[in-house]
């Protein structure tokens, strides 16, 4: 067979970094083929690698280029003069405009294939086909105007150029759909933005039922991202772990399965209906509660939701989380959380979906009521420095001693002494390096 560069066809000595730029190139114009092991004279050398060239493929498929067209992207292997030859057949996009998403929604970013070359979109043409992607969509979050004035985004900027992203001011509301037709700043922005009136809540009782609040906690008001992090945070400085040291390896055992937990955390967040409610995060004595708004999104079922099927209701928000490695859109979520507690942890409404995940009992047996370590079997056994000490790490596990020391006005030699008596009571253990690691309640 004689290979030739066309329209449809790109020939590859190697891979090589301008292989996204040639897929995005086929998505955006009529689709087309790359065979990797050609050179540009059509002269056969055959695909070297072969292993890590398909992995490469697929991490560009599913991280490089916005939409993700994992589904629009094959590859094979095919044999010319006994020699090995991988076969990348891309379809035509069914979103009106791919990029490559480290340059965005930019002549850099959306290349298109134009005859045997790959050639910048103009940015009349760019905004063209981006406003057909933006008309299509039935986000409400990018409909709905923001009720808040002060809209900045240095925190999600500053996380996504720790990712890799070159994030343009120019571009970064039109990537991310910040602003509705009229051009005022939507919902999504407000969520995003560096200060709103967003709360998340979460709180605390004291028993089994609502009847006492221990605590309550605003951790929003801010990025949602921030949100996130700082939940996440205080959850697993709650997720307190029984340690018997009497076997080898010791055995762990938590008060709840932290990724399960996370996942059901990250499903309320970028699933949740923000229109009608924000999502709760609410602990018991005996369990947790993660609630969010809206029920199942769309037409998707119970049987879909089980299985993984994902139809998110915010593809803006999720988009966001995706591209900061936070959440994939590989609907490993549900399942995780099935395997580790089953079905029957749902509580799934048309108005509201609520996880109810329990805590373990022989945890709770050890450790009496829960309402934190603190104010069951270990507070008495503590000084009331020790105690404090405690408390401020639950709220704040990635403290280093001198915050410590000048948030609690203990100090800073006071503070080592007491951290390594609760560490020698095996109560508090450090995790990872003294500058980014957390301290954790063990006991």
């Amino acid at each position: 067979m004689n290979y030739i560069e066309t329209e449809t066809v790109e020939l590859k000595e190697k891979i090589n970094d301008s292989l996204a730029k040639e897929i995005v190139s086929f998505l955006n114009a009529q689709g087309g083929v790359i065979f990797i092991g050609i050179r540009d004279d059509g002269s056969i050398i055959g695909a070297s690698n072969i292993d890590d060239t398909l992995l490469s493929i697929g991490n560009i498929a599913t991280g490089q280029i916005e939409p993700r067209p994992s589904e629009l992207i094959k590859t094979s292997i095919i044999y010319e003069e006994g020699k090995p030859i991988i076969q990348v057949m891309i379809s035509k996009g069914i979103d009106s405009i791919y990029c490559i998403k480290k340059y965005g929604y930019s002549p850099l970013g959306c290349p298109i294939r134009i005859g045997s070359s790959c050639r910048e979109m103009s940015t009349d043409q760019i905004s063209l086909r981006y406003q057909k992607r933006f008309e299509s969509t039935q986000d409400y979050m990018v409909r709905i105007e923001s009720g808040y004035g002060d809209i900045t985004f240095s925190t999600v900027q500053i996380l996504l150029n720790n990712h890799g992203y070159s994030v343009n001011p120019a571009s970064f509301e039109a990537n991310y759909h910040l602003r509705n037709k009229e051009g005022k700043f939507n919902l999504l922005a407000e969520l995003i933005s560096d200060r709103n009136n967003i709360p998340f809540i979460f709180v605390k009782f004291s028993g089994k039922d609502k009847t006492a609040i221990s605590e309550r906690i605003d951790f929003g008001r801010g990025s949602i991202f921030n949100a996130y992090f700082n939940i996440k945070n205080r959850l697993i400085a709650e997720n307190i772990c029984l340690t018997d040291t009497t076997v080898r390896p010791r055995k762990d055992t938590f008060l709840f399965k932290m990724n399960a937990v996370d996942e059901a955390l990250l499903n309320a967040i970028v699933h949740n209906d923000y229109s009608i409610n924000q999502p709760l995060v609410s602990m018991y004595s005996d369990r947790l509660e993660i609630l969010s708004y809206g029920g199942l999104p769309g037409k998707e079922t119970k049987e879909d939701f089980f299985k993984g099927i994902s139809n998110p209701r915010n593809q803006a928000l999720v988009r966001l989380f995706q591209d900061l490695d936070i959440t994939e859109q590989t609907g490993h979520g549900v399942p995780t959380i099935v395997r580790d507690y089953g079905k029957d942890v749902f509580d799934i409404t048309d108005r509201y979906i609520n996880v109810v995940i329990p805590f373990n009992s022989e945890v709770l047996k050890h450790f009496g009521t829960i309402n934190g370590a603190i104010n069951g079997a270990i507070k008495s056994e503590l000084s009331k420095e020790e105690n404090l000490l405690i408390s401020y790490l639950i709220m704040n596990p990635t403290a280093t001693y001198d915050k410590c020391s000048a948030n609690l006005k203990i100090p800073k030699r006071t503070i080592s002494r007491l951290l390594t008596n609760l560490r020698l009571k095996g109560i508090v253990i450090r995790e990872g390096s003294k500058k980014s690691g957390k301290w954790r309640i063990v006991k």
